[in-house]
C-alpha cells in the first residue's frame, strides 16, 4: 500500500518561496512508469494540477505556474519536493502530493490513485 505524506510550513509570507516535501512509503518514486505530482486546492475552488516529476526524474509544469515552480526529488529518502517562488495570498491552498501511472494524461487530477492527506498553506504577512 503506497502512502504519501506532505510536510512543510503552514504559513508563508508574501514574496517568499513556499517549500513542501512529500515522503513516500510502500513504493519507490523511481519505480518504472509512475508519475508523482503536486496538486492544490484554493479555498472555494477546484483542484489544480501544478507539476509532475516522473520515475526517470523528468519534470513538467502547469503553464500558468511554470515560471514560479520547481519540483525535485531525493531518491535516497524516497521524497519529492515542491518549491513555489514569489508567493501571493492567491497561493493560499491545501497542497497535495499524489501518484499516477505515467501517461500523456499526467495533468488530469482524476488519473491520480494515491494521495497524501493534504497540507494547508496560508500566504499572509
Amino acid at each position: 500500500q503506497v502512502q504519501l505524506q506532505e510536510s512543510g510550513p503552514g504559513l508563508v509570507k508574501p514574496s517568499q518561496t513556499l517549500s513542501l516535501t512529500c515522503t513516500v512509503s510502500g513504493g519507490s518514486i523511481t519505480s518504472t512508469n509512475y508519475a508523482w505530482s503536486w496538486i492544490r486546492q484554493p479555498p472555494g475552488k477546484g483542484l489544480e494540477w501544478m507539476g509532475v516529476i516522473a520515475y526517470d526524474g523528468s519534470t513538467n509544469y502547469s503553464p500558468s505556474l511554470k515560471s514560479r515552480t520547481s519540483i525535485s526529488r531525493d531518491t535516497s529518502k524516497n521524497q519529492f519536493s515542491l518549491q513555489l517562488s514569489s508567493v501571493t495570498p492567491e497561493d493560499t491552498a491545501v497542497y497535495y502530493c499524489a501518484r499516477a501511472m505515467y501517461s500523456p494524461y499526467y495533468s488530469v487530477v482524476s488519473e491520480y490513485d494515491y494521495w497524501g492527506q493534504g497540507t494547508q498553506v496560508t500566504v499572509s504577512s
